[in-house]
């Protein structure tokens, strides 16, 4: 059996707002907002980018990292987009 991954993402909705979540499988939950069954907040705000992503080995990691990411401001979720961290779904295809 493989490890799994936890991810924490940010998507840019059609509005222009960002959204940040948390997933073991980004593209199932990118699907899952894109059909409108995402999150409350994502609901009528398609089509998304998805803008950043990091991955670690532990959920508790990654809910850590998902609570900090939704803690900065937007300019400063706005420099990590533009940091480029987005190796790992780029990586996986």
């Amino acid at each position: 059996m493989s490890p799994v991954n936890h991810y924490v993402y940010m998507l840019r909705c059609k509005d222009n707002t960002l959204y940040t979540g948390y997933t073991t499988d980004p593209k199932r939950r990118l699907s899952m907002h894109e059909t409108g069954k995402g999150a409350r907040y994502t609901k009528g705000r398609g089509p998304f980018v998805l803008e950043h992503l990091e991955c670690y080995g532990t959920k508790g990691e990654a809910m850590s990292r998902e609570h900090a990411i939704k803690a900065l401001t937007r300019r400063q979720k706005e420099a990590l987009i533009k940091a480029g961290k987005m190796t790992e779904m780029r990586d996986q295809g």
